[in-house]
């Protein structure tokens, strides 16, 4: 009977893990082969993940939080692969996937407002709500333009959480980008900024200098870390040759599992 209890305990400890997340990280896996996110969570550092995706497509690690990604306008089974992400514990449900470029879901803001509020708004009462994830663009129409005048459409669509993506060249112009974005999220009176893809321009493809990368990461996710309206974080990507080399960590993996400050 002793047996049976402390199974069942440890059973339940368990799923609590996995549904609340074990860890207080604000860092996550951007992945698309799952079976590369326990190596880049062995530290305990990563609290989410997500795939570009609807369904997470195997089992992440315990405390690890899958956030479905209703991608661009393909609705087919978004509903019943949410419905199954909320029930295993997903918290958060992520929007669409750079709607302001032509090469990604390409959506206009009042097309991506109407889609957004029949889609994902369905489920404002049981999830946080995520806006579409734009791109860093200064250029008219494009990045945090888009998501401006998205917001005007989709004011009543239940959105709390601002999501941008940034490539560049320097920390110093991520911090600046990220400062901007930190204001346009309270001028639309959101509560949290996510990024949900970063890199250096040099990286878009894979690192190119590990020491370079290594530095890049080291001195941007303490500063992440302290900014409070900043919540959510991932690296591009938990991939190899990106953040693994040979199906492990390499330099800048490690800088970017390491633990938090």
């Amino acid at each position: 009977m002793i047996l049976v209890v402390t199974f069942l305990f440890v059973s339940l400890l368990a799923y609590l893990t996995r549904v609340k997340g074990g860890s207080t990280s604000k860092r996550g896996a951007a992945y698309n082969d799952i079976a590369t996110v326990p190596l880049l969570h062995g530290s305990g550092t990563i609290s989410w993940a997500y795939n570009w995706a609807m369904s997470e497509l195997n089992e992440l690690p315990f405390g690890v939080e899958f956030v479905p990604m209703l991608w661009g306008t393909e609705f087919d089974h978004w509903v019943e692969l949410t419905e199954s992400s909320l029930a295993n514990g997903s918290t958060y449900l992520l929007g669409f996937n750079e709607p302001d470029m032509s090469s990604q879901s390409n959506m206009s803001p009042s097309v991506a407002a109407t889609h957004y509020r029949n889609h994902i708004t369905y489920f404002k009462d049981r999830a946080k709500l995520v806006s579409p994830a734009v791109t860093s663009s200064i250029s008219t129409g494009m990045g945090l333009d888009w998501l401006d005048k998205f917001m005007e459409f989709c004011f009543d669509c239940g959105i709390s959480v601002a999501a941008v993506h940034w490539y560049g060249d320097s920390a110093d112009a991520f911090k600046s980008f990220i400062h901007n974005v930190i204001n346009f999220a309270r001028s639309h009176e959101l509560a949290e900024v996510w990024i949900t893809e970063f890199a250096l321009n040099a990286d878009t493809s894979g690192v190119v200098n590990q020491a370079t990368t290594e530095a890049f990461i080291e001195s941007i996710t303490p500063w992440l870390d302290s900014q409070s309206m900043v919540t959510r974080y991932s690296y591009f990507m938990c991939a190899e040759g990106y953040l693994l080399s040979h199906g492990a960590l390499n330099a800048a993996g490690q800088a970017y599992a390491s633990s938090c400050g």
